[in-house]
């Protein structure tokens, strides 16, 4: 998606793209104070999806220092995170993560879910941007707190929308009408709104990316981390995850994530 999306309040303006997002404001910061000595401003936050431009050459650590603002939206691991918090409070910066739940149609209304850690004060000033980006905002405490929930969010729905494409395969292979299983999905305690959204596409093999394939795949791998260091056993995910491995196999990566039902369609070959 290569055009942005304008958001405007008297106080700051929000620009977001699919790969990138930067949040500038037309005033400083002025309530951050950590301690006596912390400056009393917090200048232009930036608000990026991509790991490199932290750590790369011309990235963020580069540009950063005493009291200048760090929130990162990506979706990465909470180690990671932590090595991010680490490296911008070393140069004396502020540090908030804040990855988000939702795509790219919750972004163009303001809709998105976002769930932040880190620094407190930082999150209580950021918040009437996050008010204009998203329907609701969570302060999680810890860094890392929030990429552990995002990531626990997506492994949920990748499992879901992988059960989902094996009952489309499985209720047309009985003979059965793919509409009409939709239609008794939401009329039932199943009903949600990603099956609403997504089955008629499917049904049409049409997958426009909301949210790529191979970033649904790449959350899976790293929730499935994220179980190994808990020792929780996590199957279903496991299973989920194989069937995204299938789909980027078959060139399904930049497609949307709910492409993932022709990998589904595609019969295992015979022993």
């Amino acid at each position: 998606m290569d055009s942005k999306l304008l958001y405007g309040t008297e106080h700051f303006l929000s620009v977001m793209s699919f790969s990138s997002m930067a949040l500038l404001l037309d005033q400083p910061l002025q309530k951050l104070s950590r301690s006596a000595s912390t400056p009393s401003e917090c200048s232009p936050i930036l608000l990026l999806l991509s790991r490199f431009v932290v750590f790369d050459k011309d990235g963020v650590l580069e540009q950063i220092g005493e009291g200048k603002c760090y929130i990162d939206m990506s979706t990465v691991d909470a180690d990671t995170s932590s090595k991010i918090s680490e490296e911008i409070t070393k140069k004396g910066g502020y540090f908030l993560e804040a990855p988000v739940s939702g795509s790219k149609k919750p972004a163009e209304d303001g809709q998105l879910v976002i769930l932040a850690a880190g620094e407190k004060t930082l999150y209580d000033e950021i918040i009437p941007a996050f008010d204009v980006m998203g329907k609701k905002s969570f302060f999680l405490g810890e860094i890392g707190n929030g990429a552990k929930m995002k990531l626990v969010v997506n492994m949920i729905m990748g499992s879901m929308l992988n059960a989902f494409s094996e009952g489309l395969v499985l209720a047309d292979k009985s003979g059965l009408s793919q509409q009409t299983l939709l239609d008794v999905l939401d009329l039932g305690a199943m009903a949600n709104p990603m099956f609403k959204m997504k089955g008629p596409t499917m049904l049409m093999s049409s997958y426009p990316p909301a949210f790529p394939l191979k970033h649904q795949q790449k959350d899976m791998r790293l929730a499935l981390a994220l179980g190994d260091e808990n020792a929780v056993s996590m199957p279903v995910a496991a299973a989920a995850n194989e069937a995204f491995k299938k789909a980027r196999s078959l060139g399904l990566g930049d497609n949307d994530f709910s492409a993932v039902y022709e990998a589904i369609k595609v019969p295992e070959p015979s022993p």
